[in-house]
């Protein structure tokens, strides 16, 4: 018997996957990522002649189907340039579900951070990850799966937060359920505690992620993080733009709450801010002395 490669499974499971959209006015091109629930393609969208992107239910379920009908709808009442827009929601010929959006080209948060040099450009896209995050909670809305893998850098300088299938509207009933991905998970996701998830579950991720994006730049940074990433909902930032506002403190070379800081280090950062000042200081006193030296 012929065992088959990796590969090859993975190209006959395309196959067997691929979307029949046959009667709409989208034409399949290829498969762009595949994920638990669904996965995702590129597309020709004839009416409008542009490129969009696809996501389809892997296979017949009627829970995820309602999971991804879900999806497209957070989606579509959330308009925010920090997120994908919906354009279209349909069902296939064999009962699949499925919805189109806008084609991003970019990277993956993961990818750009491996390659990007400058911490300050590192930090403003966190703040901008923040920014989206904080206006979905405003209409009451958890991602409860924020990771790299999950946030988009546009070729433009666009940062997006994808994947909204975890996502929890407050309020809303909802069957126990553990959602997400370890290491990113608050200790009330991993216990299956709905009732608790809430803002500060999507902080606890928040924190995960920038301990990716700092690699242990300064203790600051990681008392930021940790604080983020305490066990208990009430010791963390309540809110994301909280935490935002720490980072923005130290990105301004500024006190952060987080950090309880030492003398030493509030007089080097203090110099650091003002080093031009100081210097201009500096090189009037030694003027001074100079003359006075000539005299």
């Amino acid at each position: 018997m012929m065992r088959l490669s990796d590969a090859m499974v993975e190209h006959l499971r395309g196959l067997t996957d691929w979307p029949d959209l046959a009667g709409t006015r989208y034409e399949i091109r290829h498969i762009i990522g595949r994920g638990g629930m669904g996965a995702v393609y590129l597309a020709f969208d004839h009416a409008l002649d542009r490129e969009v992107a696809v996501k389809v239910l892997s296979v017949q379920d009627q829970a995820l189907a309602a999971r991804l009908a879900r999806e497209a709808r957070i989606l579509a009442r959330l308009e925010h340039p920090g997120l994908v827009p919906v354009h279209d929601y349909g069902v296939l010929s064999d009962g699949r579900p499925y919805y189109v959006m806008k084609y991003v080209r970019g990277a993956r948060l993961d990818e750009y951070a491996a390659t990007a040099t400058d911490p300050h450009e590192r930090f403003r896209i966190f703040l901008r990850i923040c920014e989206t995050v904080a206006f979905a909670h405003s209409a009451g809305v958890i991602h409860r799966d924020l990771k790299p893998e999950n946030i988009m850098i546009g070729a433009f300088g666009e940062v997006l937060v994808l994947d909204w299938g975890a996502a929890r509207v407050l309020g809303d009933p909802e069957v126990v359920t553990v959602t997400g991905t370890p290491g990113f998970m608050a200790p009330e996701q991993i216990e299956g505690r709905v009732d608790l998830c809430d803002a500060r579950t999507d902080v606890f991720a928040l924190g995960a992620v920038l301990t990716c994006l700092s690699g242990g730049e300064h203790r600051a940074l990681d008392a930021i993080a940790g604080t983020a990433m305490s066990p208990r909902p009430g010791d963390r930032y309540q809110d994301v733009p909280a935490l935002a506002a720490d980072i923005a403190r130290y990105m301004a070379g500024e006190s952060v709450s987080a950090y309880a800081e030492p003398l030493t280090e509030r007089l080097a950062r203090v110099a650091g801010k003002h080093a031009v000042a100081l210097a201009l200081i500096g090189a009037y006193m030694l003027m001074r002395v100079l003359l006075i030296a000539i005299r």
